[in-house]
């Protein structure tokens, strides 16, 4: 009897597993098989298969200028966010300083404003300020809802470093520096890689930060809504699919990092383990 249980339990596991995973990626492969129809709208069952957008979106100006829009700011939102993010988790999770608690509050603020609030607010600020938007002014909206993200990200790392690790290398005689970068660096990489992955996943498919700061400039984001209000043309599918794709590649290229990573660590323990012995 109790078998049975578990089994029947085991079995609607794996269906609510599956009916999830449909519910989410259902609407995901529709956009893919649109992007190949030969026809103008969606219809299922697919009349004719054809690749010929692809080919059209890969000669388009437009596109590449597009694409090179959000790749230059989400490139740009990475590498300044992983960096405010790494001092700010060690000031959130690493040392205890009077104030802390108040930063840590500060910090996550920025996440519970609605994006497009927040970046009608950014728009009246450049305004009154007299900067005029452009994808420059993008990577500093994303920055302000990405960091706090990216420091949560990194701060889950930095909670299970242990100081006493720093300590035993500053008593053996290492310096501020090479603390850093033999000992504190490693350890929060898998975070850091983590957190950067983040970062350029929020900031290439974000949409109403963009739309409030980008001005005349155009991200791929932004595209595809304009297109999808008038103007629908089979590219958007196509473009849409192309950025699926990027996407599941900066992940793939992510998880392949961290596992050459943890393999070179556990061969350099291996390595002195012997010696220590």
């Amino acid at each position: 009897m109790q078998s049975r249980r578990q089994a029947l339990w085991k079995a609607l596991i794996v269906v609510w597993t599956v009916s999830v995973l449909v519910f989410i990626y259902v609407p995901m492969v529709s956009v893919v098989l649109a992007s190949f129809s030969r026809k103008r709208y969606f219809s299922f069952p697919i009349g004719g298969w054809d690749t010929r957008w692809y080919e059209k979106a890969f000669e388009s100006l437009s596109v590449r200028e597009l694409i090179s829009t959000s790749l230059s700011v989400a490139v740009l939102v990475t590498v300044f966010s992983v960096l405010l993010a790494f001092f700010g988790a060690l000031a959130f999770a690493r040392y205890d300083w009077h104030g802390r608690k108040l930063f840590q509050k500060l910090v996550l603020l920025p996440i519970f404003f609605p994006q497009a609030v927040l970046g009608l607010a950014l728009l009246l600020w450049f305004s009154v300020l007299g900067i005029t938007t452009s994808w420059m002014t993008a990577v500093f909206a994303h920055m302000i809802w990405i960091v706090p993200i990216v420091t949560l990200i990194i701060s889950i790392q930095v909670y299970g470093f242990d100081p006493a690790l720093e300590e035993a290398a500053f008593d053996l005689g290492a310096s501020r520096w090479q603390v850093f970068r033999e000992i504190t660096l490693p350890i929060l990489a898998p975070g850091l890689i983590s957190g950067s992955v983040f970062a350029f996943l929020l900031s290439w498919g974000n949409f109403p930060l963009s739309l409030f700061s980008t001005g005349a400039d155009q991200t791929v984001p932004e595209w595809l809504y304009a297109k999808m209000v008038s103007g629908y043309t089979p590219m958007v599918p196509t473009l849409g699919s192309l950025t699926m794709g990027g996407a599941v590649l900066v992940i793939l290229a992510a998880y392949v990092v961290l596992v050459l990573y943890r393999r070179r660590n556990a061969r350099a323990r291996a390595r002195q383990a012997p010696a220590t012995n």
